[in-house]
């Protein structure tokens, strides 16, 4: 059973699918290792994840890892429908997800996805684990554990742990360091300037390109945009991250000031109305809103429609805004995350990582699940280490090991000047 818009679209699926692999080494690696092992033999496993190739890639791993897996999407326009087409026909892998489905559908699907009655959840931005909480808790006395994989997700997880209301352990494979340090900075960096592009067709060389937030996602959206040319300024509240941006060579101030001269906002803060109607009323004529948060709150859309006389579709992925006093607001993909909306999300190589973690998360929770509190637990090292190993070694990428001596002074405090 599965809930998809066109099962005649597997073929394009399928070719898209294979494409993706061929920048994905270490899942394949992983996948053939798991295939003979079968960890996860029987086991029910649920994702929340963006449906694309290589989240298909990560479900065809754990599928050959034993595991019974079922998708939904974790955004509604963040589903390739050739893709979930592919994986429900090909692979008779259920799969809940239709690009532009409604808010209705979009947790009908999430509820259908937990009715496989999953041990592990599998999550990207945290709408399994919040649902199970709210109104599944059926659910929660078999869990073993669930993976998170962004930024937001981890965000709502640690709130919950704070106040105890979190019931099974959930690894937070977003701060794996094989995760966000190539995955949010390379990742988000180069698809969200594809997402840009793609939507507008507008020359970044000579613009004013506002990134609000430099997180390890903001920093790689301000390196992306300042290596096509765009005059890029950071706006903060933390001050080490805003200091950080000053060191890096960019320019920081208040988004108040910077949304006056603004040619592009983008937003990758994880939090709610960061651009808002105050900014809106000092932008100039054609400023360019994006995000790249996960959920779709970072821009006060409400406000803005609040301010608009007019709206229009010039283009696909934009909707324009008329203004009272003739100005025009563009709006890129709903205010949903622009490199999956208007694009094809992260390049594969770095997902390969990504989801890499993911893969061995699930395993050490199926080995280990019941030993772990109800916590927000950090990826195992050892884990980490071994994506960055078979990712080197994937690159063809040899390194230095440390000699018994070099050990033997790491570990020493005796020895000195």
């Amino acid at each position: 059973m599965a809930d998809i818009k066109n099962p005649d679209l597997a073929a394009g699926g399928r070719e898209r699918i294979a494409w993706a692999a061929r920048e994905m080494p270490v899942l394949r690696q992983l996948s053939e290792r798991l295939g003979r092992e079968r960890p996860l033999a029987g086991l029910h496993i649920s994702g929340c994840l963006h449906i694309t190739t290589e989240t298909a890639n990560l479900a065809l791993a754990l599928q050959a890892a034993g595991a019974e897996v079922v998708l939904c999407a974790s955004n509604p326009l963040s589903t390739q429908d050739d893709v979930a087409a592919a994986l429900a026909g090909d692979h008779g892998i259920p799969v809940f997800a239709i690009r532009g489905e409604s808010t209705e559908t979009y947790y009908g699907h999430i509820n259908a996805a937990l009715d496989h009655r999953p041990v592990i959840t599998l999550d990207d931005g945290a709408d399994l684990v919040s649902e199970i909480h709210k109104r599944r808790r059926d659910l929660i006395d078999t869990m073993l554990g669930g993976t998170e994989e962004t930024t937001t997700g981890v965000i709502r997880l640690r709130a919950m742990a704070a106040e105890g209301a979190l019931s099974y352990p959930v690894i937070a494979v977003n701060d794996a360091q094989t995760k966000h340090l190539f995955d949010n900075r390379y990742g988000t960096g180069q698809s969200t300037l594809d997402g840009l592009i793609r939507a507008t067709n507008i020359l970044l060389a000579g613009k004013t390109f506002v990134v609000c937030g430099y997180g390890w996602c903001g920093r790689g959206i301000a390196m992306r945009a300042k290596g096509h040319g765009a005059h890029v300024i950071v706006t903060e509240v933390e001050p080490l991250r805003a200091l950080e941006a000053a060191m890096d060579g960019f320019r920081v101030l208040p988004l108040r000031e910077a949304a006056a001269i603004a040619d592009f906002i983008v937003t990758a803060t994880g939090d709610k109305h960061v651009v808002d109607r105050t900014h809106f009323e000092r932008m100039k004529d054609g400023c360019v809103l994006a995000n790249s948060g996960h959920f779709n709150v970072e821009i006060n859309i409400p406000a803005l429609e609040a301010l608009a006389v007019e709206r229009r579709r010039p283009r696909a992925s934009v909707e324009e805004f008329l203004l009272a006093d003739g100005r025009r607001l563009c709006l890129l993909a709903e205010g949903r995350l622009v490199n999956l909306a208007a694009a094809e999300g992260h390049p594969s190589a770095v997902m390969d990582m990504s989801f890499a973690n993911q893969l061995l998360a699930v395993v050490h929770l199926a080995q280990h699940g019941r030993e772990l509190a109800a916590q927000v637990h950090p990826v195992p090292a050892e884990i980490d280490r071994e994506v960055a190993r078979l990712k080197l070694a994937a690159m063809g990428i040899d390194i230095d090991n440390l000699t018994g001596e070099q050990r033997d002074y790491l570990s020493s405090w005796q020895e000195g000047t």
